[in-house]
């Protein structure tokens, strides 16, 4: 099926794969094909979401805000939600005890994955939709804009959750990424 992207929707699919990475997240869900969208602005269909203000630095956000961030970074808003500064604990015992005292062993003591994280089934869907989204419309090319009508068909996935939650209606939203389309192609 990746024979089919344009390059954007290839874009979208790499950037997914990193969001996960650097979230620290063990699959490719929805929410990560929402934030490699959104990384593409310029885009048409991806417009339609940054024009009413979901950017990928806002979909990040509600995707940590829902799921967690990198350990590090979770356990930082946990201890300064109790007033504990772990920024400055670090540095205290790193000055004791050395650079990268309180890190953990490499990969966290587990056995490392082969090639990453791996796409989830809700993710695996929205391809599966997005590929029908293309045909359907008779394009021959799974564009980003495809990629977002796959997400917001699925219906289900947190990257649905994120939409709502920024005050969007799904169908609005849709109408507005068909006519992106149209107009892309036309």
């Amino acid at each position: 099926m990746f024979e089919r992207f344009a390059d954007g929707a290839r874009r979208v699919v790499t950037g997914a794969e990193a969001e996960a990475r650097s979230l620290r997240h063990e699959y490719i869900g929805t929410e990560h094909l929402l934030l490699g969208v959104l990384a593409q602005p310029g885009d048409p269909a991806a417009a339609v979401l940054v024009r009413a203000g979901l950017d990928v630095e806002s979909g990040r956000r509600a995707v940590v805000r829902l799921l967690g961030g990198p350990p590090g970074e979770v356990d930082g808003a946990a201890l300064a939600a109790i007033g504990v500064d772990l920024a400055a604990v670090r540095e205290a015992v790193e000055a004791g005890f050395g650079p990268g005292a309180l890190d953990g062993p490499a990969g966290g003591g587990r056995r490392p994955k082969r090639g990453g994280p791996r796409f989830g089934a809700r993710a695996k869907q929205v391809m599966v939709l997005s590929l029908r989204a293309a045909t359907g419309r008779g394009d021959r090319r799974i564009e980003v804009g495809h990629l977002l009508l796959g997400l917001l068909r699925e219906g289900n996935g947190l990257a649905v959750r994120v939409i709502r939650d920024h005050g969007l209606d799904l169908a609005d939203v849709e109408r507005e990424v068909e006519s992106a389309l149209a107009a892309a192609a036309a």
